[in-house]
């Protein structure tokens, strides 16, 4: 009885919290069908990077939120872009098209918001880029960051050079996909670049290296903290399995 009255005081509490900080209403919903879960849900979501302030806590809460709610986000970002009409509205509507998988919607977003003093802004061109690789725009993805080197050229970007190594290799240029590989793994921080330069030597022939790529991964992820484990999971396992491709 004691956690029944218990559980019933959170869920009204939270309730409140709902209503007078303006989140969305259907979390009143999700706290009277399910008060619970749905307490431990608005905690993480909601109140936990309030909390904590950790960019790294707020990115995975989004993809809680997403679960929950799916929309919510790409609803919220359309709608401060009517609101607002901004710039920076525009670029996180635009991002937030890019993870929703509409990229072409994204790359007309990005286009518009290209003008005037922000014709050449490194963030936006590298949303665009983005975009464009979503869309399988390779030829359009190198242009856009051949532009954004040339007019930003201390501005740097793990993710944006490893998007153009890999343009380049859907161009065809290996040569210069695998110079561009090489460089990126060097500073990349996690295993996907390094699994992406395997799986691009492994497909040239060039098999002992690419099996040296996928050693190296496993030799990093066994020395590294259980939180680096678990976050690089995928790219792990994709290692291993290369290892135990190329060794039959």
């Amino acid at each position: 009885m004691p956690l029944l009255i218990l559980t019933v005081i959170v869920q009204i509490g939270l309730i409140i919290h709902v209503v007078r900080t303006g989140r969305q209403t259907y979390w009143v919903f999700i706290l009277l069908i399910a008060p619970g879960i749905g307490s431990i849900a608005y905690f993480i979501i909601e109140l936990l990077p309030e909390l904590t302030g950790s960019v790294r806590g707020q990115r995975a809460v989004r993809q809680v939120r997403k679960t929950i709610n799916p929309g919510a986000d790409l609803r919220q970002r359309e709608l401060e872009h009517k609101m607002s009409g901004s710039v920076d509205a525009a670029r996180r509507l635009a991002g937030e098209l890019v993870d929703n998988g509409q990229y072409q919607q994204a790359i007309a977003h990005y286009e518009q918001a290209l003008t005037g003093l922000y014709q050449n802004d490194p963030d936006l061109l590298l949303g665009l880029a983005s975009a464009q690789f979503g869309n399988d725009q390779f030829d359009d993805t190198i242009r856009t960051l051949d532009r954004l080197m040339e007019h930003n050229p201390d501005f740097r970007s793990a993710d944006g050079h490893l998007i153009y190594a890999q343009a380049t290799e859907a161009c065809g240029d290996e040569e210069k996909a695998q110079e561009e590989y090489a460089a990126v793994v060097a500073y990349f921080a996690g295993a996907e670049a390094r699994v992406r330069y395997g799986r691009f030597l492994e497909k040239r022939g060039n098999e002992k290296e690419a099996l040296q790529q996928y050693e190296e991964i496993v030799s990093t992820a066994e020395l590294a903290p259980h939180h680096y484990r678990k976050v690089q999971r995928e790219w792990i396992s994709e290692a291993k399995s290369g290892i135990k491709r190329l060794k039959g």
